[in-house]
């Protein structure tokens, strides 16, 4: 999801960008020459130009797959405050996922309850949801 959010927000956070023929390993990124990328264990990473990886990625987290490609390793720096917001919006997500999938909005007051499908798709999301939370990070 993390990969999703800051696509949102058009901000990767990027500190470094490493552009390289990469190999991955057990988890380990290494330039083809074997030395290892100098991130930080739990630092955000992301991933791009690799058929199995592109995304964000914690580093450490035994989430890759074993592949060899030419592309770009971004060092991310995070806000704590961005992270959190994220943690909330995941949790919301999974909270509210049949809601979310649904096409039909439902009511419910003074012990009436009806269901309608709606017109529009994709009207509760997390992104109409958090708009105004997100929007000091979010970049035009």
């Amino acid at each position: 999801m993390l990969t999703e959010i800051f696509q949102y927000l058009r901000n990767w956070f990027e500190k470094i960008k490493y552009f390289a023929d990469f190999t991955i390993s057990d988890g380990v990124i290494t330039y083809s020459d074997g030395t290892v990328l100098p991130l930080v264990p739990g630092q955000l990473y992301r991933i791009v130009g690799s058929t199995l990886n592109d995304g964000v990625h914690t580093y450490g987290d035994a989430d890759l797959q074993t592949e060899k490609f030419t592309g770009a390793v971004w060092s991310m720096s995070v806000p704590p405050d961005v992270l959190s917001l994220c943690e909330e919006i995941q949790n919301w997500s999974e909270a509210n996922a049949a809601a979310i999938d649904s096409p039909y909005q439902s009511e419910s007051f003074g012990g009436y309850s009806y269901t309608v499908k709606s017109g529009i798709s994709g009207e509760l999301n997390w992104q109409s949801h958090f708009a105004s939370r997100l929007a000091p990070w979010r970049k035009i």
